[in-house]
């Protein structure tokens, strides 16, 4: 084997915490340590936790009162100053454009070192976390997300719609790579879902899951509605959701609007290693977001080799063909309703998208993507040396885009507001 690699990864949030971002950084930092590499992870300091991993070094944080106390990363850290240079790191891998994002970025710069940078998120699709115009806080999102990709040597996506996003909105063809989110196959090819059936008291019940944060951008709602349809000629029909999140309380109370809150499971967290026999346990698995880059949680049920059926969004298209391991639907509830049951009504069509899930799955073998993850990576170092950049389109619209001194102010004064109401 080569010489390993030194890799450091920047990101906002790690574990405890639970979403797409962190699961993707978990997941490559295990596959690649298993390729042979050293894996430096640098997050968020997260109180009463105790990092199992080897390698994890924590910046200070507090907690944000929206978005389920999201963390609020403090991008200031002598420790990592005096750190960082000691490990001699071979590149710097950013997951995120903001907060410990730019610190990757300036310490990419300051030791000579390429930067990595993982498109993971929609970023304007969650402007509505900021109490301002809605319009201009998408465009400031926008803009400043084209700054920073100029600092880059290589960007990774997670999906074909992101990189066909980026061409879109900032003109960038050049050094980037779609490079899903590995999953390790096994716990999912192995788990048991008779004890979960048990342990849930699910019995003989047609069990459709779905797994998210409970967020306005996850289209809770749309599922929801879907599946009040479908209860009504099924009465064996029961809905399983895990996640968390800042609309728990008001998706709990429109089950009971809706009639259907006995047969409506909000499971609340669950341990990452339980995900796969939970997902065994079921019997259709159902989403409604339209924000995903990836559908890192339908890769899961494919490892699972659970059928589908979707909403056709981005992210989710990049894993399901339609008619193949599941069935994609307009976005509204009439069509999300009449896909379940077409499902629900053959068991024929059920198998074939099983058989199907299981041979799709194995694209997104973890040591697999992380090997394409290490040729970009040596392609990174190789354009740094030869001073090369990732490439924007200045001609596009966001970068005329002007964001001024008042309105950067505006912007930040909206954030502070949020942090002074945790008190």
């Amino acid at each position: 084997m080569s010489k390993p690699w030194h890799i450091a990864h920047f990101t906002n949030t790690y574990l405890p915490v639970i979403n797409g971002v962190v699961r993707s950084v978990s997941t490559f930092r295990q596959a690649l340590t298993d390729l042979g590499h050293n894996v430096f992870v640098f997050a968020q300091h997260a109180s009463d936790y105790e990092d199992a991993e080897p390698f994890i070094f924590r910046y200070p944080a507090i907690d944000l009162p929206i978005a389920h106390n999201y963390p609020l990363t403090i991008p200031i850290s002598p420790f990592v100053d005096r750190l960082l240079p000691a490990l001699k790191p071979n590149v710097i891998h950013s997951h995120h454009p903001v907060m410990l994002g730019r610190t990757a970025a300036s310490k990419a710069q300051e030791l000579g070192l390429p930067l990595v940078f993982t498109f993971h998120t929609r970023y304007r699709e969650y402007s509505h976390y900021l109490s301002l115009k809605q319009d201009w806080v998408k465009n400031a999102i926008d803009r400043w997300v084209g700054e920073y990709l100029q600092n880059c040597q290589h960007i990774v996506v997670p999906s074909e719609s992101i990189r066909q996003m980026l061409f879109d909105a900032y003109g960038v063809k050049d050094r980037v790579t779609v490079i899903p989110t590995g999953i390790n196959l096994a716990p999912f090819q192995t788990a048991k879902g008779s004890v979960i059936r048990r342990k849930r008291g699910w019995g003989r019940d047609k069990v459709l899951i779905s797994v998210g944060r409970l967020a306005k951008e996850k289209n809770w709602e749309t599922l929801l509605a879907a599946v009040a349809q479908v209860m009504k000629t099924h009465a064996d029909v029961r809905l399983v959701i895990i996640g968390q999140g800042d609309e728990e309380k008001s998706l709990e109370k429109l089950t009971q609007k809706m009639g259907i809150a006995r047969r409506v499971e909000f499971s609340g967290p669950i341990p990452f290693d339980e995900i796969p026999c939970y997902l065994k346990a079921a019997d259709l698995f159902c989403f409604a977001s339209v924000t995903e880059t990836q559908g890192l949680v339908t890769m899961e049920a494919l490892a699972a080799g659970l059928p589908v059926v979707a909403v056709d969004a981005s992210g989710t298209r990049d894993v399901i063909e339609h008619d193949e391991e599941g069935l994609l639907t307009d976005n509204n509830c009439d069509a999300l309703a009449r896909a379940i049951e077409q499902v629900l009504n053959n068991p024929v069509l059920r198998q074939r998208f099983k058989e199907a899930a299981k041979r799709k799955v194995k694209y997104f073998d973890a040591l697999y993507q992380a090997r394409r993850l290490m040729d970009v990576y040596q392609q990174a170092v190789e354009d740094k040396k030869a001073k090369q950049t990732v490439h924007v389109d200045k001609r596009k619209k966001i970068f005329k885009f002007i964001i001024d001194e008042e309105q950067w102010q505006k912007l930040l004064g909206g954030v502070r507001e949020k942090v002074l109401l945790k008190g």
